[in-house]
């Protein structure tokens, strides 16, 4: 880098180690980019305030977003925007655990965590994916998960297909749908965002894909004969899919147990 504006300050020695860390994380190239700005901003106000990385807690944070708003900075990062620095200078052994509570993100991913090996019985390596996705997506969408929509989850699907694979797309859906049917059945969402997750089926270049619309959601649930055996049992699987968001295989291992 050249010209002081754009030097990182005290972060400088943790900048390498930070864009790493993220790209691991599933980052995007360019949320890197600007993650990393931000990064060299603070590095600046610590600078100025002859403070040092492991100075930094919840009072500091705070005090570094009022400078920034008060000298007339167009974007400031919210409540959660410097927690992935947070949990990297946390993960380096920088900041002291104590001294800088567990992020919202790492809070929730932990209780996900535990619901996929209690809930699911899911083996390690499964778990493991399944939470580097929830880590993932929620620190991108940048905004607390009852206010998500399905725009948030198209756009991150959208962003993923264009570096990935139509294979390892398909297996982000999968894992996206869990997160979201956690989220839900655990009150953390107002609806099921899982049905709102469409397909993959080669849409690389295909703009945004559609999800089923209400309307058609509520025909098809009204089309179902509920004074016959079959039609309450076709209702009650529609319900479980549209409500619930699980799938066809999900839907067909249901035990008594589970309801």
């Amino acid at each position: 880098m050249t010209g002081r504006r754009r030097k990182p300050g005290r972060m400088g020695p943790f900048i390498e180690g930070y864009r790493d860390w993220l790209a691991s994380r599933g980052y995007t190239s360019a949320t890197v980019i600007n993650m990393l700005a931000m990064a060299s901003v603070l590095g600046r106000w610590l600078d100025s305030h002859d403070l040092a990385p492991a100075d930094l807690d919840r009072a500091a944070i705070s005090e570094f977003r009022g400078a920034m708003r008060a000298g007339g900075r167009r974007y400031v990062p919210g409540a959660r925007g410097l927690d992935p620095l947070l949990d990297y200078l946390k993960h380096v052994g920088v900041l002291d655990v104590s001294a800088v509570p567990t992020t919202l993100v790492e809070t929730l991913v932990e209780r996900y965590r535990a619901w996929l090996v209690a809930d699911r019985g899911l083996a390690d390596a499964t778990v493991e994916r399944y939470v580097k996705l929830a880590r993932t997506f929620l620190s991108r969408c940048g905004r607390e998960v009852e206010s998500l929509t399905g725009g948030d989850i198209v756009a991150f699907l959208l962003a993923e297909a264009q570096r990935l694979s139509v294979g390892s797309v398909q297996g982000r859906v999968a894992e996206l749908r869990s997160l979201l049917k956690f989220l839900y059945l655990q009150g953390l969402t107002p609806r099921s965002l899982a049905t709102v997750v469409p397909p993959v089926a080669g849409w690389r270049d295909t703009g945004v894909p559609k999800a089923i619309r209400t309307e058609d959601a509520h025909r098809l649930l009204a089309s179902c004969d509920r004074g016959d055996p079959i039609g309450i049992r076709d209702y009650a699987i529609l319900m479980l899919v549209t409500r619930l968001g699980l799938r066809s295989a999900e839907v067909a291992h249901l035990e008594f147990d589970d309801i």
